[in-house]
């Protein structure tokens, strides 16, 4: 389920991301002097970095999957201990247990 959402959300990023590039081309191509071209020029890179972070998700929650299917899901990968359940349900493609976390890993 959470996989799906994060295809969903890949895509209608794409989809917001041709359509500024889109807009972008059909208006003056000078973003310097373009009173429009700066806030064009942002939400383009601001999508660009939403849409860099979804994929990264799905990045995780495709490892996270391996780790279910591989066995070794819900063990730090840090210490070996379990991860507790409170933390899987809160972020489900955790690698660390709590305290390794607080120590910087994920």
């Amino acid at each position: 389920m959470e996989r799906q959402a994060a295809l969903a959300r890949i895509a209608a990023l794409r989809r917001e991301f041709a359509d500024i590039v889109t807009a972008a081309a059909a208006a003056n191509g000078d973003d310097e002097h373009d009173p429009e071209g700066a806030t064009i020029a942002f939400e383009r890179e601001h999508v660009a970095a939403l849409l860099s972070q979804a994929r990264s998700h799905l990045s995780e929650i495709d490892a996270a999957l391996d780790r279910v299917e591989g066995g070794s899901y819900g063990g730090c990968v840090r210490c070996g201990r379990p991860i507790p359940a409170e933390r899987l349900v809160a972020r489900p493609t955790a690698v660390t247990c709590v305290p390794c976390a607080g120590l910087g890993a994920r």
